[in-house]
């Protein structure tokens, strides 16, 4: 908890709340905006009001317009069907074929005439089609006497007097209305005829026109797939209103099933049960106030853009290297001590931010002698000085012959021989440094060519498990880094001869703090784990091995490992020998391939480690390092 509280307020001390250009920019801009937004809304109020009724004038007049040339196309064609039926029945059947043909020659929209009682029979020397109109549309014109076989109810309501328009496209397949009306007697008529005319009377632009009959169906719409797909406007609030009104014209604003609004007027035709309706969209009406609105804010915008110009400028000299000092001075508390400053000025910021420059460069140079994660969280409070008990996993890793490998670099190049054993073993270092940093490790120190790391100590992944698994995962990183380095040395080159290294794992409680003198602090581990890490770590060479892990690691992650268990080890100070495993790969290592490793023996042949007979390895005797000459 306290750690969360300083993090807290670490961030509420590096924030600014109001700045210099901040404070001048919100006041022009509200003033800009009080004054242009006042302007904005007496526009609208007085404009909207004289557009809406004109914009209902028009739309009223439009639908007036189309529903009395509806009602003359249906009134023209009706008539002449009339005119072709009387003729044909005074004249008598020798005459109809020829009436017939000649009708559609000046007809050529009507599909076919049909007379049929009230039960819906067929009286066949009253039947005649226009085959070309089938024809060009390549459609039979046998669907005529089916879709008349189909209708029960019409042709009694038309027998009975009532004219009816029915939307026939999804039976003909192309565009076609059918209109049933009273004939001689208890019969009815029936004409099939192309909604092409109609179509045109209606026309298109803003304001939509379309027809429906007194059941809903679209007959008439600019919108072709309706009316193939026998669309019906029944449910439509809008359109039930229409028909239960008495009133024949009507005018209103109503809101569709989408959500959006139209101002729509409703026309009932005279002669027979259908309507009219035309509508237009409420926000087309009001686009030229919208536009006006648009315009006025693009000027305002760019009134209030230039304003914040000149105050942006009058104040970022003071504000700018303010700033870049403040994000400086962030990043250094985060650890990052190389910081580029650059002063442009001068006066007493100029002075400041030169300062500042030298102390970077000072905390930069004193980074690379100290562990900068852990000063960077000792100096957040995240550490707390004296020492804590912590699960962890040890780690440390040695260059096998490192000493021969010094001895050739002074025989090959003497005076200069220093200078490339750095150079060669820095770069050896960054690659491992670099895995221990990937895996959420902490590098504790180096001793010579020794690496001496640990997991779970000033930070976590989570668990003890997970910091293991996690030490042997940069093991692992750190044998394939080091194979790709080989890949460009040879073993008799003096200057960059390959490295080879042993590594050894070990987990369990240790002590963890920041230990030594007021003059000079180390972050460290210490505890008998930490000797026992060291001590598998120069196991490696008798074994033939170069990552070991102790029992106590392979206890917590052992099922997540390939590995071979060694010869136990007899440790001073312990009663039970302590059991060794030599650790092969992971058992879902990430990118893996074909060439990893799954057995001892081929991580010794892909690291040309020699074969051993861990049966003989004398591991129970220190290595010895040093001789006393006679």
């Amino acid at each position: 908890m306290p750690e969360k509280k300083q993090k807290r307020k670490s961030s509420q001390d590096s924030k600014v709340r109001f700045s210099i250009g901040f404070k001048l920019v919100t006041i022009i801009t509200i003033l800009m905006l009080l004054s242009l937004g006042a302007i904005t809304v007496l526009v609208s109020i007085m404009v909207s009001q004289d557009v809406r009724v004109t914009a209902e004038d028009n739309n009223f007049t439009v639908n007036q317009r189309s529903a009395a040339e509806a009602e003359a196309n249906l009134s023209t064609i009706r008539s002449n069907a009339l005119v072709l039926l009387e003729t044909i029945s005074a004249a008598g059947p020798d005459f109809s074929r020829q009436a017939a043909g000649f009708f559609f020659e000046r007809n050529q929209d009507i599909a076919g005439l049909a007379v049929v009682t009230a039960d819906g029979t067929l009286a066949p020397e009253m039947y005649f089609v226009n085959d070309r109109f089938f024809f060009s549309r390549e459609i039979e014109p046998e669907i005529a006497q089916t879709y008349i076989a189909k209708r029960h109810e019409e042709p009694k309501l038309a027998a009975a007097g009532e004219t009816l328009l029915l939307n026939g496209a999804p039976d003909f397949g192309v565009p076609v209305l059918v209109l049933f009306f009273p004939w001689q007697g208890e019969t009815a008529g029936i004409i099939f005829f192309s909604p092409e005319k109609l179509a045109d009377a209606f026309g298109t632009g803003t304001n939509m026109s379309y027809m429906i009959n007194g059941e809903g169906d679209i007959l008439v719409h600019a919108e072709n797939e309706l009316i193939m797909a026998g669309a019906n406007t029944s449910n439509q609030p809008f359109i039930r209103t229409m028909w239960e009104n008495p009133e024949q014209r009507v005018q209103t604003l109503y809101t569709d099933e989408s959500e959006v609004r139209y101002f729509g007027a409703f026309t009932k035709l005279d002669t027979i049960n259908a309507a009219v309706v035309t509508s237009i969209e409420y926000n087309v009406v009001f686009e030229g106030i919208a536009a006006t609105t648009r315009r006025n804010g693009y000027l305002s915008a760019a009134v209030l853009f230039i304003s914040v110009l000149l105050i942006w400028f009058f104040s970022k000299s003071i504000s700018e290297p303010l700033r870049r000092l403040s994000e400086a001075a962030q990043k250094i508390e985060s650890g990052t001590f190389e910081v580029e400053l650059k002063s442009k000025s001068r006066d007493e910021i100029g002075l400041l931010t030169n300062s500042f420059r030298r102390m970077s460069t000072a905390l930069s140079i004193f980074g690379r002698f100290t562990n900068r994660e852990i000063a960077v969280r000792a100096m957040r409070g995240q550490i707390k000085p004296g020492g804590r008990p912590k699960n962890a996993t040890i780690f440390f890793s040695d260059i096998r012959g490192f000493t021969e490998k010094c001895e050739n670099f002074t025989k090959e190049f003497g005076d200069d021989a220093s200078d490339r054993i750095v150079h060669w073993l820095n770069k050896y270092l960054h690659r491992m440094v670099d895995c221990v940093e990937k895996t959420g490790g902490v590098v504790d120190k180096f001793i010579g060519d020794a690496v001496m790391a640990h997991w779970g100590t000033a930070y976590s992944a989570g668990s003890p498990e997970e910091d293991a698994y996690n030490c042997v995962k940069a093991a692992l990183m750190m044998r394939f880094a080091l194979m790709e380095m080989n890949e460009e040395r040879r073993e008799d080159d003096p200057g960059n001869p390959p490295i080879h290294i042993g590594c050894g794992i070990n987990s369990g409680i240790v002590t963890a703090g920041q230990i030594g003198s007021d003059a000079r602090m180390e972050y460290t581990v210490i505890g008998d784990p930490v000797n026992l890490a060291s001590r598998a770590e120069a196991l490696n060479k008798p074994l033939g091995t170069d990552i070991l892990i102790t029992e106590d690691t392979w206890n917590l992650i052992g099922n997540l490992l390939i590995t071979e268990e060694m010869p136990p080890v007899q440790v001073k100070g312990k009663e039970n020998p302590i059991r060794m495993f030599a650790v092969v790969n992971c058992r879902t290592p990430e990118g893996k391939t074909q060439k990893d490793p799954v057995t001892l023996a081929q991580v010794r042949k892909m690291l040309g480690i020699d074969e051993v007979d861990v049966s003989k390895a004398n591991i129970n005797k220190e290595e010895k390092k040093y001789q006393i000459g006679k």
